[in-house]
């Protein structure tokens, strides 16, 4: 870590310039001797990126921050926060700890916390800005997390770990058995030093898949920030059950929509013909599968079995999702469409449905935006239509 970006004169240009055009920046060259313009460009997009991912870093003084790729791996300030609210104990691990605003968090709710980071530069990193925000109970380990585990004598109370989503080549993966560590292979060892476990996984995983290479999980949480699935949590208890809870959370600027199940439970779903509302579940919801369960706990039909769409004649507030008010339902036909549209623009939805929104588009020659909402989809009796909404 290059410690002359703590001197104020680069701190003032940081501060100064980080919403500006970086490559500019870079093509005049650093004003610092002592600083390379490598290493500005660095601290100018972590500077940009943490102020709406990562507010408590962006508003403390003198924080360094990591290449763009370690920044990007790292959790958001709010996902953080949601997981450490979680859990609590007399101390945890964190086996890849990373830029360590996980461990950040997990601080607030244990008694000592230890933070394993196999790049040694980034947990210099770490060390450093935890001084500039007075973290006194978090122990810093420059090595490999499964090493530690291996040799330490002590107990945790949980452990938690975000495996990289990288090969040895930097390629993206995301089957557990070829993320680093290797997560499944290592069980046994994990829960000889500790009763829980949490695993942060890509949303990319699928849930089967991920109960299949994981053994005694008892609860998994899918994360949506703004209709947009971040993160998997996977629970691991020592005595857990068969039975599996799934949470899911969309954290929006409105508030948070939550909604729980048993994951499995399929319920059979009702059908119906568009009624007078439409409602589309969030992203967390989708990603669960529980659409059936859904519909059942709210007392709504769906359009069809692979549509995912739900409709009502009463208004369903508390609906964990998007809600619309139904204006118009009309067969697809792509001449009498365009002729019976009086609108320049508008937000297209496709739910199985045999055409691409770009494709629509297109065709209707419709701009995105506006207040109304076409959606594209099929009904239970294989009719292809589209639904004219407005928000509810």
């Amino acid at each position: 870590m290059n410690r002359a970006l703590l001197h104020k004169k680069v701190q003032d240009f940081i501060q100064e310039n980080y919403k500006e055009d970086i490559s500019k920046i870079v093509l005049k060259g650093s004003p610092f001797e002592d600083v390379t313009v490598q290493e500005l460009a660095i601290q100018l997009h972590g500077k940009r990126k943490a102020e709406k991912k990562l507010p408590t870093w962006f508003h403390s003084k003198g924080i360094i921050y990591p290449p763009k790729l370690n920044l990007e791996q790292t959790s958001s300030e709010k996902t953080a926060k949601y997981k450490a609210s979680l859990i609590n104990g007399e101390n945890l691990l964190d086996i890849t700890g990373g830029f360590g605003i996980d461990s950040y968090f997990f601080s607030k709710n244990f008694e000592k916390v230890v933070h394993c980071e196999l790049d040694p530069s980034l947990s210099e990193v770490v060390a450093h800005n935890y001084s500039q925000q007075e973290i006194r109970n978090v122990e810093l380990f420059p090595g490999d997390g499964i090493e530690f585990l291996e040799h330490t004598n002590h107990y945790f109370s949980w452990i938690y770990i975000d495996p990289s989503r990288r090969n040895d080549s930097r390629e993206r993966v995301f089957h557990l058995s070829d993320c680093l560590p290797n997560v499944p292979q290592h069980l046994d060892l994990l829960f000889k030093k500790t009763s829980g476990i949490m695993i942060k996984t890509s949303p990319l995983l699928d849930l089967q898949a991920g109960l299949f290479a994981l053994k005694k999980v008892a609860e998994i949480h899918i994360i949506a920030v703004d209709n947009d699935v971040k993160e998997l949590l996977w629970i691991l208890e020592k005595n857990a059950s068969e039975t599996v809870q799934i949470k899911t959370f969309n954290f929006t600027n409105k508030g948070t929509e939550t909604y729980n199940n048993i994951f499995g439970n399929f319920s059979e779903a009702n059908y119906s013909e568009p009624l007078s509302y439409l409602y589309e579940p969030n992203a967390a919801i989708m990603k669960s599968g529980l659409f059936g369960a859904l519909g059942e706990a709210f007392d709504l039909p769906k359009l069809h079995s692979n549509s995912h769409l739900f409709t009502s004649e009463k208004f369903k507030e508390n609906f964990p999702g998007r809600k619309f008010e139904i204006l118009e339902v009309l067969p697809f036909n792509r001449k009498k469409l365009k002729k019976h549209l009086k609108m320049d623009k508008a937000n297209i939805t496709t739910r199985n449905f045999p055409e691409s929104v770009e494709r629509l588009r297109q065709h209707l020659k419709l701009k995105e935006g506006g207040e109304h909402y076409l959606f594209f989809t099929t009904t239970i009796k294989e009719e292809k239509i589209c639904i004219i909404c407005a928000k509810a």
